[in-house]
């Protein structure tokens, strides 16, 4: 049995979430208001349902993790980044932007991929992360080909937290693109962890690695009540020349 939130019922303590069956499942119900979403996140807790579903909430335990310093950048994407750093700063066809167009992120991140579905992305969802993101506390990082939306990823920014949500590509290596711009970034700004949240092949050859979720908690605790960052910039992380 897990807790049923009503809209200000708090959340109960994250070493109540299941062991078996639904591992790492908390809490279910409330709602996906910013200041439900920035409690949850602040504790290390984060929304995961499916369509016909209530509000599921979850601590995972082990909680699968990027460190910044640790992105894995092949030597193809590599390339492929100073490909598009080169053309923004001639052409302009490829460009990376920060925040330009949040939801237009989110809706790419819910629409139906090659090999399945869509994503879990809800409108739902997608009305409650646009209003973190209008409060200054979800960002996107975006690829661009000739005007047009082709990669990106978005999270959540608490202090010195970031909370990676979702990532898409409409060309070759666009998320990633995307992603190593933003780790890029972040790392700039001190922010040494991207939370991942569940752990995938996909993530792991990106570098992530689970994580007790004890040394998951530690790390948020030293990071969160850190100041914002103030200005979300894209800076290229490999030199356009060679």
């Amino acid at each position: 049995m897990i807790p049923w939130l009503d809209p200000h019922t708090p959340f109960p303590d994250v070493s109540q979430a299941l062991t078996t069956d639904a591992p790492g499942l908390l809490a279910a119900g409330a709602d996906l208001s910013p200041q439900r979403l920035l409690a949850a996140y602040r504790r290390g807790i984060f929304p995961w349902f499916s369509e016909g579903q209530p509000i599921l909430w979850w601590s995972t335990d082990p909680r699968m993790v990027l460190m910044t310093a640790d992105l894995r950048v092949s030597d193809s994407l590599k390339k492929a980044v100073r490909k598009v750093a080169r053309s923004a700063a001639t052409d302009g066809r490829w460009q990376v932007r920060f925040d330009s167009d949040f939801e237009a992120v989110m809706r790419a991140c819910a629409a139906p991929r090659r090999d399945g579905p869509g994503t879990w992305i809800s409108d739902e969802i997608v009305a409650g992360y646009s209003g973190l993101h209008r409060l200054g506390y979800a960002h996107s990082a975006e690829l661009w080909l000739d005007g047009q939306l082709v990669g990106g990823c978005y999270g959540v920014s608490i202090g010195r937290m970031f909370y990676g949500e979702s990532m898409f590509a409409r060309v070759t290596d666009g998320s990633k693109i995307a992603l190593a711009y933003l780790v890029h970034f972040l790392r700039r700004e001190g922010v040494t962890m991207i939370d991942c949240q569940q752990e995938t092949k996909h993530l792991a050859s990106l570098g992530a690695a689970p994580i007790s979720r004890e040394r998951f908690l530690r790390h948020l605790d030293a990071s969160i009540d850190q100041p914002q960052i103030a200005a979300w910039q894209p800076v290229a992380p490999f030199a356009a020349a060679a």
